[in-house]
């Protein structure tokens, strides 16, 4: 009986789990932006007219979550970022002609209104990330992360990130459906402190050194009611990026941008950071892993062998390299070799990826 109660079980679990695992679409092209230190100093008001801000580059419009397959947003968004000893800055303009805000309560689910979200992983690992989200009322909500949702439910929202200013500035007025408004803008200042401990990574950074980050935008369309602004039934939000995901869903890290720290003040020319050649090396570990996910809602099980999952070996300087794929009672741990002195890469059925020095 429990030679066959197994198989039975096992075929249940993978009926139950018939479904398609959501893949990123597009390639894999983050963007990526250079901040550089403040020169004077920034007062964190909402207003971004500091002289360090005049001096800093916006990023580049903001665009549809999944990239080229929508439209482009009808309203422009841009961040600017800077840092020195103390912290992290971020400014950004929203254009809004109708500016609204209802959530008033810390820690509330914000992008009910429309909102800017913050997303940073500084060790790009895509485990223990932060995300702020802000309306225009200046209200936060704030979490720590231990894992994407698609690999564990763990967020942790009694988190508060110690420190840290925020402020909104309002090019218009707030929740007055009679006029037009310009739009509105985001400064926030946060400290290494509120993330050395789960960054693994050195707070503040070094000249050269770079963090995984992204930034969403909530909007929703509204109709006047009574005078007041609406949601429009049935419509869903529009969610707009900086850094294309390839898919509705903000909760994979590994499609963040990149955002690299120059010791030069701000105003200097671009230093050309770029990122290193690992970072191709754990986007093919994470495809791999993609592969796996589809292999266990599909059986039940983690496939035992590449070929199972119809992977190819990495191509580094025109050479195939095989992963090694190990499997346990509860995963694997999937390894490409490093080059020459280089560390190994590994990745883990939760979608951890890490490095490991070769002895």
């Amino acid at each position: 009986m429990k030679k066959l109660l197994v198989p039975v079980l096992l075929f249940i679990l993978s009926v139950l789990a018939a479904e398609t695992f959501p893949l990123p679409v597009g390639e894999f092209a983050p963007r990526s932006y250079t901040a550089f230190r403040t020169v004077e100093g920034i007062k964190v008001d909402g207003s971004l007219d500091d002289i360090d801000w005049q001096l800093a580059l916006p990023t580049e419009l903001f665009t549809d979550i999944e990239g080229d397959l929508k439209p482009a947003p009808h309203l422009d968004t841009w961040v600017k970022m800077l840092w020195d000893d103390s912290g992290l800055y971020i400014g950004a303009w929203l254009e809004e002609p109708h500016i609204w805000a209802s959530l008033t309560e810390r820690d509330a689910v914000i992008f009910y209104d429309n909102d800017f979200e913050v997303f940073l992983d500084p060790n790009g690992d895509t485990h223990e990330y932060y995300e702020l989200e802000i309306n225009a009322l200046g209200t936060l909500w704030d979490l720590f992360i231990l894992k994407p949702y698609r690999d564990a439910h763990s967020p942790l929202n009694g988190w508060d990130i110690k420190g840290a200013s925020f402020a909104i500035g309002i090019d218009g007025t707030l929740n007055d459906p009679s006029d037009l408004d310009s739009g509105w803008s985001v400064e926030m200042f946060l400290p290494w402190p509120a993330f050395e401990e789960f960054a693994h990574v050195p707070c503040p950074p070094r000249d050269g050194d770079y963090w995984r980050l992204n930034f969403s935008r909530v909007q929703w369309d509204t109709e006047w009611l009574d005078g007041n602004y609406t949601k429009v039934p049935g419509m869903p939000e529009r969610n707009w990026v900086w850094s294309p995901q390839g898919l509705i869903a903000m909760h994979y890290p590994e499609r963040w941008g990149y955002l690299f720290f120059s010791a030069a003040p701000a105003g200097s020319a671009d230093p050309g950071f770029s990122p290193p050649a690992s970072e191709r090396e754990k986007e093919y570990l994470r495809q791999i892993y993609y592969l796996q996910k589809q292999y266990f809602m599909d059986h039940g099980r983690w496939a035992g062998k590449l070929r199972q999952l119809g992977a190819r070996p990495y191509l580094r300087d025109g050479k195939k390299i095989k992963p090694r794929l190990e499997t346990t009672s509860a995963g694997f741990d999937l390894t490409l070799p490093g080059k020459g002195g280089s560390p190994d890469w590994i990745i883990r059925e939760d979608g951890r990826v890490w490095s490991k020095p070769v002895r």
